[in-house]
Formats: C-alpha cells, structure tokens, sequence
C-alpha cells in the first residue's frame, strides 16, 4: 500500500466513525446507576444511557462497579427492579406455541374459539370442518357484533410479548404454550383493535368500550395472578387506582 493510498483509507475510517453511534463502538458502558458492562454483560445492549470506557479498569477507576455476580442474568433484573422498568431475555413469539391442534382433530386453537363462542352455529369454509368462515361473535372491545371470522383476531388478553417481560422468559415451552393457549387468556375481537392494543399492559392501552373496561382488567389481573407473572411498582400503582375506581362504580 504506498502512502498515498493508506493516508485516503485512514481518512475514509475517520469519517465512518464520526457517523457512528456511540452505542456502536462502545467497548464498555457505564449506565447511570454506575455499573460497568462490558460486551459480555447481560445488560448490555439493554443499556441505552451511558458513558463510554475503553476497558472495565477505565470504567472502574472512574467510580464505576462490576455487577455482583458479573455477567448473571440476575444481577441485571435486580438492577432493572431498581431502576423501575422491565427486564428480559429477547423476545421471540416462535418461543410461544400458539394456535395448536391439541386434540388433532384439524381444529386450531383459533377455530375452537370461533366455535364455542359463537352465538349461533358456524359455517366452514370446507366439508372438512377445519376453519371456520361464518358464525356471529360479540366483540367487547368494540361493542360491535361481527359475523365474518376474518374481521377478528383472537387476543391474548396478557398479551405473550407482555408476560416475556413479565417473568414468562424463564418459564419452559410447555408452560408458555399452556400459557398462549389458556381460553382464560383469549377473547375474539376486532382485528384493528387487537393490533392497536399490540403488547401493552393495563397502563398503557385500555378497551374502547367503556363499559367493558373493569371486566377487562379483571380478566387481565386474573391471568397475572394464575401464572405468577410480576409487575414493576409504577405498573402497580396505576392498576392499583383502576381498581380502586372500578370497586367505586
């Protein structure tokens, strides 16, 4: 390489970094409650506020402090807890076997539904009698009542993605299918409202219809409390009043 060459490449990866991101070429991180992470770390693609270090001494003789168990995946919830927000291994709904032929009799979850709450007896799309095509299906969401299956989504009233974040990341397959699977947990409603509601908790997103709404978040605490699932303080004091307000009508 004659110099010429080396001076242009050495401008071009100066000019590459300086459009970096911090977060692109952190080697270690500090959060804000002084914890060094470094690529290792459990939390460290999860810690967005930060000051950079060029090694875990660096960060240390800043003031900065290992995890306890450095690297653990309890160290870093505990250290989420403290800071009041969620913490969790990745999500991927692939993880959370849903809309299963249990019984193998070419029935989804999905149809199942569609047939035992109908209110009046369902047409298929087929003589098979796998999918269902017609029926007639009260929405709570909306107050709206529908009559084509495919105006509905079948909801997770705790959303999956929600109990991931909730505690279900360390729950087996078995128990998160039993989970995504659950009557319990699944209500047919208006596709649009199922998508606008996507993985929100009670704090976050709350039926249109009035008048379903303290039901709703009973139904909701209802599965928390079936399958232990854990809520951070400022989630708890937001339903907390809900309930309050709702035991008051």
């Amino acid at each position: 390489m004659n110099r010429n060459t080396l001076i242009l490449f050495l401008l071009s990866f100066s000019i590459l970094s300086c459009g970096l991101p911090n977060d692109a070429y952190a080697q270690v991180k500090k959060s804000t409650s002084g914890i060094c992470h470094d690529s290792s770390s459990a939390s460290y693609n999860r810690t967005k506020n930060f000051e950079v270090f060029n090694t875990i001494e660096a960060c240390l003789e800043s003031g900065g402090r290992l995890p306890k168990s450095k690297s653990s995946y309890q160290q870093a919830e505990k250290e989420a807890l403290r800071e009041g927000r969620v913490f969790t291994s990745d999500y991927d709904r692939a993880d959370w076997p849903h809309w299963i032929d249990d019984d193998s009799d070419c029935q989804n979850t999905r149809h199942e539904m569609l047939i035992l709450t109908s209110n009046t007896p369902v047409e298929f799309k087929t003589d098979r009698g796998c999918q269902v095509a017609v029926g007639e299906w009260y929405d709570p969401y909306s107050g709206d009542t529908f009559t084509d299956s495919t105006a509905l989504d079948l909801d997770h009233i705790v959303p999956l993605k929600f109990a991931h974040g909730h505690a279900g990341d360390k729950w087996s397959r078995d128990k998160r299918q039993a989970f995504a699977n659950d009557p319990q947990n699944l209500l047919l409603v208006k596709a649009s409202l199922n998508r606008q509601k996507g993985a929100k908790g009670l704090d976050e997103w709350l039926p249109p219809n009035h008048a379903y709404r303290c039901e709703y978040i009973e139904r909701f605490m209802g599965v928390i409390d079936k399958y232990g699932l854990l809520l951070i303080p400022s989630e708890k004091r937001v339903i907390n009043r809900m309930q309050k307000a709702c035991m008051g009508n």
